[in-house]
């Protein structure tokens, strides 16, 4: 699927103010053609009460740009889509500083998208977590337009 010409960096900024991606800080830094970039800050409210980077976190980055990209990847007439499975590898941590995430698709399909994420420490590169969901494409009801 091509890159929807409405998936702009300036329509991205604001979509999650006042829900999930807006509340911890999810910013987006480039939407391109099959990538989606994204960062987010670390900072004490999303750290696990062991002082580490809470798991849920660096899903919540990961899962908010692959949701991005297949929004951004709609097939025409699609009317939205949802999470159906997701997985998430942690190899590491970050305790301050920006993780970044770049989320690129596997399968770009009418009923399925398969997105694969890297979180990584901005500042040193080195990887935290890998990412992969399936997002199901939703359809319009018969009778309803897009």
């Amino acid at each position: 699927m091509p890159l929807r010409p409405d998936a702009t960096l300036d329509k991205f900024e604001h979509r999650g103010d006042g829900r999930l991606p807006g509340l911890i800080g999810v910013r987006f830094t480039a939407v391109t053609e099959n990538r989606i970039d994204a960062e987010l800050a670390i900072r004490p409210e999303l750290l696990a009460p062991n002082g580490y980077l809470h798991a849920a976190t660096v899903i919540a980055l990961a899962d908010t740009a692959c949701g991005y990209g297949c929004l951004a990847h709609l097939p025409a007439g699609a009317a939205n889509f949802t999470t159906i499975e997701l997985k998430s590898n942690f190899l590491g941590t970050a305790l301050d500083g920006t993780i970044a995430c770049v989320a690129t698709p596997v399968h770009l399909g009418n009923t399925t998208q398969v997105w694969d994420a890297v979180v990584a420490d901005r500042a040193t590169g080195r990887r935290i977590a890998l990412f992969r969901c399936t997002q199901l494409i939703l359809w319009p009801k018969r009778g309803q337009g897009t």
